[in-house]
């Protein structure tokens, strides 16, 4: 079995990138891939420990999109540490994330909430690699909510008082990007898009249209029948199903890698059917 969507403390998980290639073995993994949001800064140091522990480690992220109005996540695979399209859009994304999280911070203290920006960064041991769940950690911890849920709830959602709004492209720019970098596209627990199946099959069709490349249908906390419901919608679009835990660490509880709540189980042939959709090396194109 495989694990395609983790994250470690290069982005909003609480383990060092190094960490999850040897869960991922504990687990009885063949491969793993590092997806953190924005950055593929753990795929070196994660690479090297899964030499190690003899695990395949694919070199991943995860895009926040804006898609029908709303928030869509995009995984992209097989994207290397370097000079390239997609890469360049991260760094672009990193630093419109630094300067919302400056103006988060400003928003916590207009509303007499005592986090600041420094304790932000201590929180997440980098500048660019701070997420709202670390914001959340020390809304929990100043008294200012009772848990991470009830920070987002209370304080960070979209509509609550402390909402910012961060930069947001295209699912299809996503794809496009990828694909000028050698990488694929990945629709993201497709579910949290909050549509009926009737409107996420024109959705995933629409994507598909788009040049996504997969979706991610066996997914840690969905049920063997969404799961189910998903591959074949995935199919019905051409589109590669695909699978992870969406592992995080502490800040979501009760999801492991490669096993997700315990029943996932994502196919070792899933990574050879995506890397078959990789558009072929500049040199032959």
């Amino acid at each position: 079995m495989i694990d395609l969507h983790t994250h470690s403390t290069c982005s909003d998980g609480t383990d060092p990138p190094e960490r999850i290639p040897e869960l991922a073995a504990a687990a009885g993994c063949s491969a793993v891939a590092l997806t953190d949001h924005d950055t593929l800064a753990g795929v070196e140091p994660a690479r090297r420990r899964a030499a190690d522990v003899g695990v395949h480690l694919v070199p991943g992220c995860e895009v926040s999109c804006s898609f029908m109005g709303t928030s869509a996540h995009v995984l992209v695979y097989f994207v290397e540490p370097g000079d390239g399209p997609f890469q360049d859009e991260l760094v672009r994304l990193r630093a419109d994330r630094v300067e919302r999280n400056r103006r988060l911070a400003a928003r916590l203290s207009e509303l007499g909430i005592p986090v600041t920006y420094a304790q932000m960064v201590e929180e997440a041991a980098g500048e660019e690699s701070v997420g709202r769940p670390h914001v959340a950690a020390l809304l929990v911890r100043a008294g200012a909510a009772d848990s991470i849920p009830d920070a987002f709830d209370r304080w960070l959602g979209e509509g609550r008082p402390a909402f910012v709004r961060k930069a947001r492209i295209t699912p299809a720019e996503v794809a496009t990007l990828a694909r000028g970098s050698g990488g694929v596209a990945v629709l993201a627990h497709p579910l949290s898009l909050n549509l009926g199946w009737t409107e996420l099959d024109r959705a995933v069709g629409d994507l598909a249209a788009a040049g996504l490349t997969g979706i991610e249908a066996v997914y840690g906390r969905y049920s063997p029948d969404q799961r189910a419901r998903l591959v074949e919608l995935g199919h019905r679009h051409g589109l590669v199903p695909t699978g992870g835990s969406d592992y995080h660490g502490t800040v979501k509880a009760g999801l492991s890698v490669g096993t997700g709540e315990g029943d996932l189980r994502v196919p070792d042939d899933t990574l050879g059917r995506l890397a078959d959709r990789r558009p072929p090396p500049a040199s032959a194109r």
